[in-house]
């Protein structure tokens, strides 16, 4: 088991971290951000699910199913929904701490809808 305990603590982990999980093929990185959001600029290997999506019941895009999920917004809060539902649905899942601002201060990599650099909205 990915993240084996169910205490709040153990299901965050820092940007770094969580690129490293990602980039190592032990996760996929699912952004919970709206369209508008994503669009402006995401991770380049993250999914995108909306939270008001994954609220409704909508599944998990097919790549990141059966998969520990790392789920980051633009600075946690959704994110950490995510994970609650998620969890409760059985699915690995942790949020990333401070989300895409973080993720950004952080250095690393957010593409922009052509593929260019992208900005956090």
């Amino acid at each position: 088991m990915f993240f084996r305990s169910r205490s709040r603590a153990s299901r965050r982990l820092g940007p770094v971290q969580a690129h490293q999980r990602v980039a190592h093929g032990h996760a996929v990185l699912l952004d919970v951000r709206e369209t508008a959001e994503w669009e402006a600029g995401h991770a380049p290997d993250a999914l995108h699910l909306p939270l008001s999506r994954l609220v409704a019941g909508e599944a998990l895009p097919p790549a990141a199913q059966g998969r520990p999920i790392l789920a980051i917004c633009r600075s946690g809060r959704r994110s950490r929904q995510a994970v609650e539902i998620l969890t409760g649905q059985g699915v690995e899942a942790a949020d990333v701490t401070g989300g895409m601002v973080a993720w950004a201060r952080d250095g690393l990599p957010v593409a922009g809808p052509d593929g260019d650099d992208g900005a956090i909205a």
